[in-house]
């Protein structure tokens, strides 16, 4: 049965990690994927 709430529903769509989840615009990477994948997604800070 899957999960509907909590930590479990959450996971980065890289690596499945639950801890750090950026799900602003869709995003569902984990602040450690986010860093590895921001400029080929078009965020420029991280360039």
């Amino acid at each position: 049965m899957p999960t509907k709430y909590g930590k479990g529903t959450k996971t980065c769509r890289r690596c499945r990690n639950h801890r750090g989840v950026i799900m602003s615009y869709g995003l569902n990477y984990c602040r450690r994927c986010f860093r590895e994948v921001a400029p080929s997604v078009g965020f420029k800070k991280y360039m």
